[in-house]
């Protein structure tokens, strides 16, 4: 973040940096998440969601981050359907308003997805885009940014760096089925991927089996009828990790480091540090990581960046993709960094996931429940669980964040909660 001035944290999931904005649906759902992004505000800051958020979960941020209510601003945009959060902003008539809270006091956008509508509104709203130093240099960074978000254009750009990745074809729609039949010759199992997909959406798992009898390869919509995609062996995953890494005109830098929870692909936690079982493929990924940020450094690019990884049952690991955005990790990670920065756990383990509870339930009552039960964050210990997401609109569908010394305590913490919170199967 800048020491040099007030940060517009602008919380654009509906962007077309990841997936088309044809996936409405998806990205409606993923700017759920919006509310996580309070936890980065600073006095002086403004937040634009594309979400209420809760007078709960704000005054419950506030007091842990010691930011006082009135020192930020907080711009909620109403729905427009499938479009980008800039264009929304503008057909509420917000602009101004945006100008008013954060023009001529040196102020620099946060944007989730550094796409070409953010740094239009950057400069419609007259301010920078950080962490560049001017609009121009973040509008020269974008092609790099959306060339990485797709699986193609990581795949040979992680093939030119030298990483390890699984065997695979890249084709366009119409061929799929045909490549997937020519790697299930050599493979058990393959799993086919839209070219630009987030969070596992679109992706599909398939075996000899599935198109035996002259059954055919049922494939999402996503990406049109003539959409890039990508065709690999399907591993026999024991892990799935990552590294997130922050990018500087000078290179880049490993921040941490974890592993994913998936379920068929898709992202549903994360722990960190790297679990004994995998720790000893941080060094490969680091370096592979290091490699890629030099690469995006080149080309203009600064700010954060994820490498996902798969570790085999052997124990070797194998570059899957790459994420050129503030990512589910991202934010929690920094918000773990500044409530743990005075405390007794400077470096703690974390977590984040999702549990689904029994019956609904309003902000206030999780959080009674939290401290009822001794489990809400403690900052002088700093550890405990934080509500890092406001109230599901379900009132079920609840993302945590668990902060402990170790990661055995995190998941004594975990199972905790799953038994206070009554999570379904916990």
């Amino acid at each position: 973040m800048t020491e040099t001035g007030p940060i517009v944290v602008f919380a654009n999931f509906l962007s077309d940096l990841a997936v088309d904005l044809d996936e409405g649906e998806i990205l409606t759902q993923w700017a759920q998440q919006a509310a996580r992004k309070a936890w980065l505000l600073r006095p002086g800051d403004v937040l634009i969601t594309p979400v209420p958020l809760s007078r709960e979960f704000l005054r419950y941020v506030y007091d842990l981050t010691e930011v006082p209510p009135e020192s930020v601003a907080v711009v909620e945009v109403p729905p427009a359907g499938a479009v980008p959060l800039a264009r929304a902003v503008r057909e509420a008539g917000l602009v101004e308003r945006v100008r008013a809270l954060a023009g001529g006091r040196g102020a620099a956008l946060l944007p989730t997805a550094l796409d070409a509508s953010a740094i239009a509104f950057a400069r419609d709203v007259g301010i920078g885009v950080h962490p560049y130093p001017t609009v121009e240099a973040a509008e020269a960074a974008v092609n790099m940014t959306m060339l990485l978000n797709t699986k193609t254009g990581f795949r040979q750009t992680a093939e030119r760096l030298g990483m390890r990745l699984p065997v695979g074809r890249m084709c366009r729609r119409p061929e799929t089925e045909g490549v997937t039949r020519e790697l299930l010759r050599d493979h058990e199992r393959v799993v086919v991927k839209p070219d630009r997909s987030a969070g596992g959406h679109g992706m599909r798992f398939v075996s000899r089996d599935d198109l035996r009898g002259g059954a055919s390869l049922l494939l999402d919509t996503v990406g049109g009828p003539a959409g890039l995609w990508v065709v690999e062996e399907c591993l026999d995953v024991a892990e799935s990790v990552s590294v997130q890494l922050e990018v500087t005109a000078t290179g880049a830098r490993a921040l941490f480091s974890g592993a994913m929870r998936t379920v068929h692909g898709s992202f549903t936690g994360y722990s960190s540090p790297l679990p004994p079982s995998c720790a000893h493929v941080a060094g490969e990924m680091e370096e592979w990581g290091t490699a890629l940020g030099r690469y995006l450094a080149d080309h203009g690019y600064a700010g954060p960046v994820g490498l996902d990884g798969l570790v085999d049952a052997d124990g070797i690991v194998y570059a899957s993709e790459s994420n050129v955005r503030r990512t589910a990790t991202t934010t929690p990670h920094t918000m773990v960094i500044r409530l743990t920065a005075g405390s007794a756990e400077p470096h703690p383990a974390w977590s984040v996931s999702k549990g689904w509870t029994r019956s609904p339930m309003d902000f206030e009552t999780a959080l009674v429940r939290l401290h009822a039960s001794r489990l809400a964050f403690d900052p002088e210990r700093g550890e405990g669980v934080v509500l890092y997401a406001d109230a599901p609109p379900d009132g079920r569908s609840w993302r945590y964040a668990v902060i402990a010394g170790s990661a055995g305590d995190v998941k004594a913490q975990e199972a905790a909660l799953a038994e206070v919170f009554e999570f379904q199967g916990g």
